[in-house]
């Protein structure tokens, strides 16, 4: 970086500022937006050769960035997000320069006629989108066996506690190794099972799974219409609540919105003693024999301390942690609302359906088949048209299981408040509809991170983020990656 000053306040003050940071410095004059975006940008071009987070930038993003600022003087800050630069996941639907692909070579060409409601909803809080993260290749349905964070448009995201050595988590891989890098405030990611739950874990992160419903699927290139939600992750839990309060709120043009939403009082969100008398359902009996014995140990260790803090801890058996769940919901819905999705891009993408992705592929199976296809083709056999008894029987079972045999199961057999799971235990709430918050633990030996799970009932999101909040300010166990070695080691990866 050529400017003096700009340099010494990277090195020195952004590494690990929150969003508060941020607006108290603009708000003293002692920084501006196009600073941050300016910084951002020198951080990517530093670091992200080693990573591979960020999959392109907003060409727009410094004028954009400039024009927040001259509005700050003018009339004030819209929002804690005025003039904050953050990252959106690959899938979400941004109506500028660039491009929305789910990592897909078969839509490298797509941009969007307009902004999802998420990317409208930032923009409305003052927030500067800086540019879009690389992700598991559509959401990881596409092959079995993929590897996390790899796509055929953007290439191997790694993690930046360990690149080449721990699992990056996906599908929202980008948007988790880019944050816990550095290189933004704080992104978007969006999960069906696990997609922004795992890669918050696995880089030391916040990340917010919503309700299904709180926050408006619009725009956004999908899997299954039953689990499918957007979501925040950042390095705290103040500043992914910034985030979640600015994209969550009623869309005409999505149904699961038009509920009851809860309301967000930062007076009551971030009490550090909010776990002070809260039961805690410990749901673990699915992970037995499945983690190590230094994962068990760090998850043991999280248990005493929320005790310590005041959480009553009962240990829940569930009848839904036996259960042998299926991804028939998933085949039967994708390719029904894939095909939606493809159908109201601009006439000059050629791709419409599933059927023409699948073709894509095979006509450039040496770039864009590196793991197969096999999930794709097990959508496109099905209708479409979501009228198979396999397929109703089996959400019908989801749903039931999930929620009255799982997470309300738990609430009410145990009198408990919430459900707390292992690391990143998401499939249960994902199936629920439910939303979860994961917040980091600690560290391997090794030093890869590991985070935990609270689970609530259906819009319990403000539950869930205070204890979130109470167990980080008392154990602020997150430490940034060492970046400098990991670039030494030059392991980038290309498609």
């Amino acid at each position: 970086m050529k400017n003096p000053r700009l340099h010494t306040l990277m090195e020195e003050w952004l590494l690990e500022a929150t969003i508060d940071d941020m607006q108290e410095k603009m708000e003293r004059g002692e920084l501006t937006s196009h600073d941050l975006v300016l910084m951002y940008q020198a951080r990517i071009a530093a670091f992200d050769k080693t990573i591979n987070s960020v999959l392109e930038l907003n060409p727009d993003a410094l004028h954009i960035a400039a024009a927040l600022d001259v509005e700050r003087e003018q009339t004030g800050p819209k929002s804690p997000l005025h003039g904050i630069p953050v990252l959106v996941k690959d899938n979400i639907d941004t109506g500028d320069k660039m491009h929305t692909s789910a990592g897909s070579l078969a839509l490298k060409t797509s941009i969007a006629e307009k902004d999802s409601f998420v990317a409208y909803k930032l923009r409305e809080a003052g927030a500067v989108i800086l540019g879009k993260t690389n992700m598991t290749e559509w959401a990881n349905f596409m092959a079995n066996g993929m590897k996390s964070g790899y796509s055929s448009r953007g290439g191997q995201v790694e993690n930046p506690y360990g690149p080449g050595k721990f699992d990056v988590g996906g599908s929202s891989s980008g948007s988790g190794a880019s944050i816990a890098a550095n290189l933004a405030a704080a992104a978007i990611g969006t999960e069906t099972d696990g997609s922004i739950l795992s890669p918050a874990s696995q880089n030391s992160l916040v990340g917010i799974k919503p309700t299904v419903g709180l926050v408006s699927r619009k725009g956004i290139i999908p899997i299954a219409h039953t689990q499918d939600t957007a979501g925040p992750m950042a390095r705290t839990v103040k500043d992914a609540v910034y985030l979640l309060e600015a994209i969550f709120g009623q869309d005409s043009q999505d149904p699961a919105t038009m509920v009851s939403l809860p309301e967000f009082n930062h007076n009551d969100l971030f009490d550090k003693k909010a776990l002070n008398g809260i039961k805690i359902a410990v749901v673990q009996e699915e992970y037995i024999g499945k983690w190590t014995k230094e994962q068990e140990r760090i998850f043991q260790k999280a248990v005493e301390k929320l005790k310590e803090l005041g959480a009553e801890m009962m240990e829940a058996v569930i009848p839904a942690a036996k259960a042998k769940w299926g991804y028939n919901v998933l085949s039967y819905e994708f390719k029904a609302d894939l095909n939606a999705y493809l159908n109201s891009l601009t006439p000059t993408i050629p791709i419409r359906t599933l059927a023409d992705v699948i073709a894509y592929n095979d006509e450039h199976e040496q770039k864009t088949l590196k793991y197969g296809q096999e999930v794709l083709l097990e959508s496109e056999a099905t209708s479409g048209e979501l009228t198979e008894t396999e397929y109703l029987e089996e959400l019908e079972f989801n749903l039931y299981m999930a929620r009255e045999q799982g997470i309300d199961y738990a609430l009410k057999e145990y009198g408990a408040d919430v459900v707390l799971f292992p690391m990143a235990g998401s499939t249960i709430a994902s199936k629920a509809g439910y939303p979860s918050v994961t917040v980091p633990t600690d560290y391997t030996e090794e030093g890869e991170p590991v985070g935990i799970t609270f689970t609530g009932t259906a819009f319990n999101e403000p539950l869930l983020i205070r204890l979130a909040y109470a167990y980080e300010q008392a154990t602020k166990v997150r430490r940034s990656p060492d970046l400098r070695i990991n670039a030494s080691k030059k392991i980038h990866t290309t498609p």
